[in-house]
């Protein structure tokens, strides 16, 4: 494979100075190769790729449809290959800047302090402020200048907000591995209810959702919680089936401290992860290169199907 990828090489870089110089001749003056050479290289990729790059009919070469498809194809290669390497010398120039990031709960237990490292260690005279706050705050963080970048689930609005990626997460049911639930493999919500919950409060992305189907509508809950690290640290101690997703509990889960059991209400829509930024904002290389590390770490979709 290797071999064949060099020749390739080889054959492209003749193939271009052909196209340049209208003929064979020309291209072994500008290339300081001998003409056979070249001719045998364009023979062969044109073995290679199954059909004729040069109409032969006349002095000249002319490029024939598949070669103007392949000159344009080359030419685009070489430009985004000069652009992608502009980015990374820019890169290597980032020394200092800001990032300011703002980010719901489960986010800043699990996702962003590996960002946050990662991202330390590549660009150490960065610096990267934090603002833990709701969903909708965080994109009004983000709309307002507060914040560039923002993760956020569920938000009521996204006016004037780029969505930079988004993720399909499953609501399941938290519970202690002794709870009479733990070993069900799905749960609907009304099953949940008949033991106590700790819900959580007005105002709550996940409490939006949750209320989106009929069982999750006029609940009396045990506990109510703005705080989903609280609301797990109670359905930990066995005190109540608490919501949300496996983002922020994935040590408990791996440990056995915690049971996650997907819902199966088909009303139930996903909770969806999403970072955002405001609009016309890509080019700045602190954010962009924040954005890019962060884009390595988020949790692959999870959904179960219904």
């Amino acid at each position: 494979m290797k071999s064949q990828t060099s020749f390739i090489a080889i054959a492209y870089r003749y193939f271009l100075a052909v196209a340049a110089g209208g003929s064979v001749r020309a291209a072994a003056r500008d290339l300081n190769v001998a003409a056979s050479a070249i001719s045998r290289q364009l023979l062969l990729l044109e073995d290679q790729l199954g059909i004729a790059l040069f109409d032969r009919s006349g002095r000249n070469l002319k490029l024939s449809p598949a070669g103007d498809v392949l000159l344009r194809g080359l030419r685009a290669a070489a430009q985004g290959h000069e652009e992608t390497l502009d980015h990374l010398s820019a890169l290597r120039g980032l020394k200092r800047g800001r990032v300011r990031v703002a980010t719901v709960e489960s986010i800043s237990v699990s996702v962003l302090p590996d960002v946050l490292l990662e991202f330390a260690g590549l660009y150490p005279g960065v610096q990267v402020t934090v603002t833990v706050a709701g969903s909708d705050a965080v994109t009004a963080l983000v709309r307002d200048h507060h914040a560039d970048i923002g993760f956020t689930f569920n938000p009521t609005s996204l006016e004037g907000l780029d969505i930079a990626a988004a993720r399909a997460m499953q609501l399941g049911a938290i519970m202690a591995p002794g709870h009479a639930l733990a070993a069900a493999g799905r749960l609907g919500l009304a099953e949940c209810l008949n033991f106590p919950v700790a819900w959580p409060a007005a105002g709550f992305s996940l409490r939006a959702v949750l209320e989106s189907v009929p069982a999750g509508r006029g609940v009396a809950p045990a506990f109510e919680c703005n705080s989903l690290r609280l609301m797990a640290s109670l359905a930990r101690r066995g005190s109540c089936i608490a919501f949300q997703t496996v983002i922020g509990i994935e040590q408990d889960i791996a440990a056995g401290t915690l049971v996650f059991v997907p819902l199966s209400d088909k009303r139930l829509p996903a909770d969806r992860l999403m970072v955002v930024r405001r609009q016309g904002q890509k080019g700045r290389l602190a954010p962009d290169a924040f954005l890019a590390v962060a884009m390595k770490h988020l949790p692959p979709e999870r959904i179960v199907r219904k």
